[in-house]
């Protein structure tokens, strides 16, 4: 599939990576518009009908998981991609539950972004891991799913981890440990 990428939405918090992709994607003569917020996000999609949007999960002080329905709203064909830098199954299968059509690990080249939005095509010859998930990656899963079950409320999740709220925030602000 090949659908019509321009114009295109980036919504991320880091406002230099925003620049250099913009730029990027800009240079394979997309119509790139940039928001920092959900806030921006949307106001952006009232003014314009985006074919495709890039979403960085983790925004200042929230996640991009409950835009991608509000996006959609805004323009049902739109192609959603979610890009982070913290990765995880849990929020991987809920990004693509609420309608986003691909989901990637930062760090990710332009081209492994527009094939990720143009694609549709599920790929069964995908191999498997060659190892299992780390003790530490096992954990990061588990707190990860069980924010999500509490709806990203910390001292809720702490509570059910049986962790203190403040040990819970130190494993949060540290970037997921690789598989």
């Amino acid at each position: 599939m090949n659908a019509p990428l321009s114009p295109l939405l980036i919504v991320e918090d880091d406002e230099v990576f925003a620049r250099v992709l913009a730029k990027s994607l800009t240079a394979h003569n997309l119509e790139v518009h940039a928001a920092h917020s959900s806030t921006d996000a949307l106001e952006l999609a009232q003014k314009h009908a985006f074919a495709a949007a890039v979403l960085d999960l983790k925004l200042a002080h929230e996640t991009s998981l409950a835009l991608i329905p509000q996006l959609k709203a805004a323009n049902p064909a739109m192609r959603i991609l979610m890009l982070t830098g913290y990765a995880s199954i849990q929020t991987a299968v809920e990004a693509i539950k609420l309608g986003a059509a691909n989901y990637l690990p930062k760090p990710a080249g332009v081209a492994e972004i527009l094939n990720a939005l143009q694609s549709d095509q599920p790929n069964p010859d995908l191999p498997a891991a060659e190892q299992p998930l780390s003790v530490d990656r096992l954990e990061w899963e588990h707190i990860q799913r069980v924010l999500a079950e509490h709806g990203g409320n910390i001292s809720a999740t702490a509570r059910a981890l049986n962790m203190h709220r403040r040990t819970l925030q130190r494993k949060l602000s540290k970037k997921p440990v690789k598989q």
